[in-house]
């Protein structure tokens, strides 16, 4: 690959690095962990939850993370759980978007290596 090649490349990935800025600058409020629904049997005697089969209580939807090495659950109304939802994609926004400047800074370091 010639010099010019080579300068040209690296002028495409600072272009992708500039698209990378641009997609975080969309990105809102960031949240970690995750959203489940669950269905639980409350432990009453002659509940319909103790049944065979049983009818669990639910849906409750829960925010699940870790805070200092420890899970952490909290349940959530309907339209907190829309929120965190929102909140929890961005974040995993946010990790395709570092790791593909990651990505880009690795082929620029072997752009620059392949003289």
């Amino acid at each position: 690959m010639t010099e010019e090649e080579r300068q040209h490349h690296i002028q495409t990935l600072e272009l992708r690095v500039a698209d990378l800025r641009r997609r975080l600058e969309e990105i809102g409020i960031v949240l970690r962990g995750s959203l489940v629904e669950r269905w639980m049997p409350c432990g009453r005697k002659g509940c319909a939850c103790q049944a065979v089969p049983p009818r669990l209580h639910g849906p409750y939807l829960q925010w699940t993370r870790k805070v200092d090495g420890k899970t952490t659950t909290v349940r959530l109304t309907k339209e907190e759980a829309a929120a965190y939802r929102r909140w929890i994609d961005n974040g995993r926004r946010l990790d395709a978007v570092i790791e593909e400047w990651e990505q880009t800074g690795i082929e620029a370091a072997q752009e620059i290596r392949a003289k």
